[in-house]
């Protein structure tokens, strides 16, 4: 799992994300990325940066399918787990207390792999 926080989503925290995963992933010799459809997942300003990174393939759920997106479950999760009925203080406490719960699932194991899960 790679995570970049930034206060905005879109094309240039994205491009930024795709870096880090780039450089995570160094010397796999491709990476397959799964995404939702969000609308600076297809900014025409990545253009470029795909083809100059060929390594990236990117797949494209369909439209309006939170359900396929194991993502979307492990937000769930953290929602539940930090967020909800809970007062923060601040974004900054927010973000400590993702970065705290999320940390543990840099390596997959088993309550991150039972939260994404697709059990239909």
């Amino acid at each position: 799992m790679v995570i970049n926080f930034s206060d905005k989503g879109n094309f240039k925290s994205f491009k930024k994300h795709l870096k880090k995963i780039l450089h995570t992933f160094k010397s796999a010799p491709k990476i397959i990325l799964v995404l939702d459809n969000v609308r600076y997942h297809h900014a025409k300003l990545l253009k470029n940066f795909l083809e100059e990174n060929q390594r990236l393939e990117i797949l494209y759920l369909p439209p309006y399918s939170p359900d396929l997106n194991p993502i979307e479950r492990a937000w769930w999760f953290m929602r539940k787990s930090i967020t909800h009925n809970r007062f923060m203080e601040s974004l900054k406490l927010r973000k400590a207390k993702f970065w705290q719960m999320f940390s543990h699932f840099q390596v997959p194991n088993e309550k991150i792999l039972t939260i994404c899960a697709i059990n239909y």
